[in-house]
C-alpha cells in the first residue's frame, strides 16, 4: 500500500512545472511606471492647452495699448529674457549643433511666425472667429507628426480627431456668423507654421528638456525681436492701460514660455499626435474667457459642442495609434 500511494503521489518537482515564472522586477517597475508617466504627460498637455487658451483673449487686451508689431516683438523679448535667465542661472550649456535646425523651426513657427500672423488677424477678426485656427491645429499637428517621424495612427484616432474638429469649426464658424474676412489668410498661415513649430519642438523635447527647447528658440529670435521691438515701437504709439500690460505679460511669460514648457513636456511623454488633439477643448476655452474677459456672448450650442469635444478627446486619447 506504502508503494501504491508513493507511486501516485504528484512529486514536487512536477507541482514546480506547472507554476508560471515570475515576471523579471524590472519589467514589473516599467509597467507600473508607465501609468502615471502618461496621466503626468497628459496633464502637462493640459496645462498648456489652458495657457494658450488665454493667448487670444490676453492679445486683444495687448492690442487696446499696443500695435500688433509692438505687441509681437516685446512679448518675444520679455519671454526670452525670462527663458534666458533660467538657462543662465541653471548653467544649462547649449544644444549640440545637430539640434539648432530644429529651434529654428520652433523659433519660426512658435515664437514669431504664430504670435505675428493671429495678432495681425486679431485686428479685424473676433476671437471666435480666431478659434477656428485653434480647431484645425490637432488634425495640421498629427499631419506634420505623420510626415516628419513616421507615426501612423489609427484609423480611429482619424475618425475622432475629424468629428472633433468638425465640431469645433461648426461651433466657432457659427459663433462668428459664418462670415470669411481677410483676416482668414494670416489664420491659415499661422495654423502651418504652429504646427511645424509643435512638431519639431515635440522631436526635440524627447532628447532634452522641454522649457530647453522653448527656452533656446527664444534666445535664438532675440537679437531679431529686439532690433523689431526697438524699430515697432518708435513707429507705433503706446497706451499703458490694465489691460493692455496684463495682456502683454500673459502671452509673453504665460502663452510663451511657461505653456509651451508644459506643453512640449506633455508631448514628449504621451506622443504628439494624442497630445495635439487635447487641443480640440481649446476653441472652446476661449469662447469661456471670451465671455468672463471681453463680453462676448455665447450660443446654446456650447455646451453640446463641449460635449461632442470631450467625447472625441477620450477616444483619441484611449486608441493606440
Amino acid at each position: 500500500m506504502r508503494a501504491h500511494d508513493s507511486a501516485i503521489t504528484p512529486t514536487p518537482i512536477a507541482v514546480s512545472r506547472r507554476t508560471p515564472a515570475p515576471s523579471p522586477p524590472h519589467a514589473q517597475s516599467a509597467k507600473s511606471a508607465k501609468s502615471p508617466a502618461r496621466r503626468a504627460g497628459t496633464l502637462q498637455a493640459a496645462l498648456g492647452v489652458t495657457a494658450f487658451s488665454l493667448t487670444f483673449p490676453a492679445t486683444a487686451w495687448g492690442l487696446e495699448g499696443f500695435g500688433p508689431w509692438s505687441l509681437v516683438a516685446v512679448r518675444s523679448v520679455l519671454a526670452a529674457v525670462v527663458a534666458g535667465g533660467c538657462l543662465l542661472a541653471l548653467r544649462v550649456r547649449p544644444p549640440a549643433r545637430r539640434h539648432w535646425a530644429g529651434l529654428a523651426v520652433v523659433a519660426a513657427g512658435v515664437v514669431v511666425g504664430f504670435p505675428l500672423l493671429t495678432t495681425l488677424a486679431l485686428r479685424t477678426s473676433t476671437t471666435a472667429h480666431a478659434a477656428v485656427v485653434v480647431g484645425l491645429l490637432p488634425l495640421t499637428t498629427a499631419l506634420f507628426s505623420a510626415l516628419r517621424m513616421g507615426t501612423r495612427p489609427s484609423r480611429t484616432f482619424w475618425a475622432a480627431a475629424l468629428v472633433g474638429a468638425a465640431a469645433v469649426v461648426a461651433f466657432t464658424v457659427q459663433q462668428s456668423g459664418g462670415a470669411l474676412t481677410s483676416a482668414d489668410a494670416y489664420l491659415f498661415g499661422a495654423l502651418l507654421v504652429c504646427a511645424a513649430g509643435y512638431t519639431e519642438g515635440g522631436r526635440l523635447a524627447r532628447v532634452m528638456p522641454g522649457w530647453q527647447v522653448i527656452g533656446w528658440a527664444l534666445v535664438l529670435c532675440l537679437p531679431l525681436t529686439a532690433s523689431a521691438a526697438a524699430l515697432a515701437l518708435s513707429y507705433e504709439p503706446v497706451r499703458f492701460t490694465a489691460h493692455s500690460v496684463a495682456g502683454l505679460l500673459w502671452v509673453a511669460v504665460g502663452s510663451q514660455f511657461l505653456g509651451l514648457v508644459v506643453w512640449y513636456r506633455g508631448m514628449a511623454a504621451i506622443g504628439i499626435p494624442k497630445a495635439s488633439q487635447l487641443q480640440l477643448a481649446q476653441p472652446l476655452l476661449t469662447l469661456v474667457w471670451s465671455v468672463l474677459l471681453l463680453g462676448e456672448q455665447l450660443t446654446p450650442a456650447a455646451p453640446l459642442t463641449a460635449a461632442a469635444v470631450l467625447v472625441c478627446i477620450a477616444v483619441t486619447q484611449r486608441v493606440r495609434g
